[in-house]
């Protein structure tokens, strides 16, 4: 089969200078990903050593082990602490899930009085710390008696601003062709909400799960404020990792061995919905 060397000859070819640029930016993207993975080798590093060992600079220890993991596992009731994690962020990330999207689906197509003032409101939130709402929410916790339970950790995190906002923009995304072939079929509000707009906002969702799972895995302020005057039994994996301080020492290998075990479920959730959150998060900012 006879080749046309005029049309192979007519496709364009990158200039040196370009293809010189582009692994500029390759070589510099790789040396600031491995900036970043630094610290995570150095837990690493930190775990598999002794706790002499820890006081020195060497990043590959002279003999590792795997005691520090074992003892993380066996000695400190880090399972227990892992699932009080794991059942609190469960929890609330499907509240949110439920809430944040109901309420991102009320304040993106519904119209009512005030819509637009709720929703300047619902923003404001975001400017509020939470060192600022500390003595109000512990109050009202306390006068429920709901402080030192899972019940008052999930009761002021049940729904998000943050995902509350996100899942707003994202429907102001959908075409409303959709809801329009839904009225023809005579369908309502609730129907059309969990049978067109839910399926398609699937990135945002995944968005929202890794978002919220990973503030609640990682949050230490309101589980010390809620959870860290009770029972040791209802301490989160956050509270568990502060177990390894004490007054004149700090188990460095077993700490870094915990961190090392604690990063784990988030690594994983994130591997699985990356495609999904990425495609979340740029479409929620196209419209608004």
């Amino acid at each position: 089969m006879a080749v046309d060397v005029a049309s192979t000859s007519a496709i364009p070819r990158r200039p040196l200078s370009y293809r010189a640029r582009r692994l500029l930016v390759y070589v510099l993207l790789v040396l600031v990903s491995a900036l970043f993975f630094v610290p995570f080798l150095w837990t690493i590093s930190t775990a598999l050593k002794s706790l002499p060992e820890t006081t020195g600079f060497d990043l590959v220890p002279d003999n590792p082990s795997l005691r520090a993991f074992r003892e993380v596992l066996t000695d400190f009731n880090f399972a227990r602490f892992a699932l009080n994690s794991f059942i609190l962020a469960g929890a609330i990330t499907v509240a949110n899930l439920v809430l944040a999207s109901l309420g991102g689906y009320a304040f993106a197509r519904l119209r009512f009085p005030g819509r637009e003032v709720l929703f300047m409101l619902v923003l404001a939130t975001l400017m509020i710390p939470d060192q600022l709402r500390l003595v109000p929410v512990f109050q009202m916790l306390t006068n429920w008696g709901l402080v030192g339970s899972f019940f008052g950790f999930i009761a002021i995190h049940l729904v998000l601003p943050t995902e509350l906002f996100l899942m707003r923009q994202y429907f102001l995304t959908i075409p409303k062709d959709f809801e329009e072939a839904a009225k023809l079929d005579n369908a309502g509000f609730l129907k059309t909400y969990w049978k067109v707009m839910l399926p398609l906002a699937a990135p945002a969702l995944a968005a929202v799960t890794i978002l919220t799972f990973q503030g609640m895995w990682n949050d230490f302020f309101w589980s010390l404020i809620i959870l860290g005057f009770g029972d040791p039994d209802v301490y989160t994996i956050q509270l568990g990792l502060a177990q390894f301080r004490f007054q004149y020492q700090t188990l460095w290998p077993q700490l870094m061995a915990a961190s090392a075990l604690a990063i784990l479920p988030i690594a994983l959730i994130y591997v699985f919905f990356q495609r999904y959150f990425v495609a979340g998060v740029v479409a929620s900012g196209v419209k608004g």
